[in-house]
């Protein structure tokens, strides 16, 4: 008989430290008990789960083309069921050590194609049962928020990089790449960060959040409130749109009113992300100006006395 692990050890091995209030509430507590049922058997990959949360995607969106309320009630089950499974597949990758860089290729891809064949399968589904052309066009919507969410998320992840790259590159070579306040503490300081909330080990860290938190403190508070809980501050990120639009919307029959409030605060939140990044590579440029002087001086201060300071490079 396979031998299974306490459910507890699963979810501390599991569980990421911040994820989508969906998740946590509504999923995580199903896919943990799944995952330890079928973490024994190694036949399980992380990518035939994948592929099986893929499929049943597909077969949402086939109940959505049906049109009908008894089919689109069937096809919101599955489409959440396709996310819990799609959530398993990393848990079991992360608890047996069986992920892969094409791994996560392929969710990434399946995900995108997903929510692409469910949106033209529902909104066209709709407009063929309606005549009404609203849903072609918010199904266009739903596709370039989709994409777009996801993509700045990436695009964020580079710059954020980049950022601790030109800083471990002022320590020569073979310095430690830096980490920033928010990745150190669960619980953010409101304003600028305390020689404490600076401490990691042995990486440097940079308060480059500084700016964002001393301007909108009340909403510091809101995000530790929320990390207290595992959930993320991005409170409508791409995965609860996904769910407004193929769950909430075909169960309520408001699809064209989900799918809408639920676009203006992907949004809203995106325009918060994009915001903070400005104020974080704000930040970032005079962090990066003040580690060149304190470079430069203390280049100058280990010079032989009698080698003239313009020749001591910057």
């Amino acid at each position: 008989m396979a031998q299974r692990l306490p459910l507890q050890e699963i979810r501390d091995r599991t569980y990421k430290d911040r994820d989508a209030w969906w998740t946590v509430w509504l999923v995580d507590p199903v896919a943990s008990r799944l995952v330890r049922l079928v973490a024994p058997y190694r036949w399980i990959t992380p990518n035939r789960l994948t592929t099986a949360a893929f499929l049943l995607g597909l077969a949402a969106a086939a109940c959505f083309a049906l049109q009908d309320y008894p089919w689109l009630v069937a096809g919101a089950v599955l489409f959440h069921l396709s996310f819990v499974i799609d959530c398993m597949d990393g848990k079991v990758a992360r608890l047996n050590g069986t992920g892969s860089v094409f791994g996560a290729w392929l969710d990434y891809v399946f995900d995108r194609l997903r929510v692409l064949v469910c949106t033209i399968a529902l909104m066209a589904g709709q407009f063929q049962r309606t005549g009404d052309l609203t849903y072609l066009w918010v199904g266009g919507g739903v596709i370039f928020l989709d994409m777009f969410r996801y993509l700045n998320a990436l695009q964020i992840g580079k710059v954020k990089d980049q950022m601790r790259a030109e800083l471990s590159a002022l320590q020569g070579e073979g310095g430690v790449r830096p980490a920033f306040v928010e990745e150190t503490v669960q619980q953010q300081p409101v304003g600028a960060a305390t020689a404490d909330q600076l401490a990691a080990g042995e990486r440097p860290v940079v308060d480059v959040y500084g700016d964002f938190r001393t301007r909108f403190g009340l909403f510091v508070r809101f995000r530790n409130a929320l990390v207290r809980q595992r959930i993320r501050a991005h409170v409508v990120s791409g995965i609860e749109f996904q769910m407004a639009v193929f769950i909430i919307g075909p169960l309520t029959g408001f699809i064209i009113g989900s799918a809408v409030v639920a676009g203006g605060l992907v949004v809203a939140f995106e325009l918060l992300l994009i915001y903070k990044l400005r104020a974080a590579t704000r930040s970032f440029t005079r962090h990066l100006a003040d580690a060149k002087s304190s470079a430069a001086a203390a280049a100058l201060a280990t010079q032989p006395a009698g080698i003239e300071a313009d020749a001591v490079p910057v």
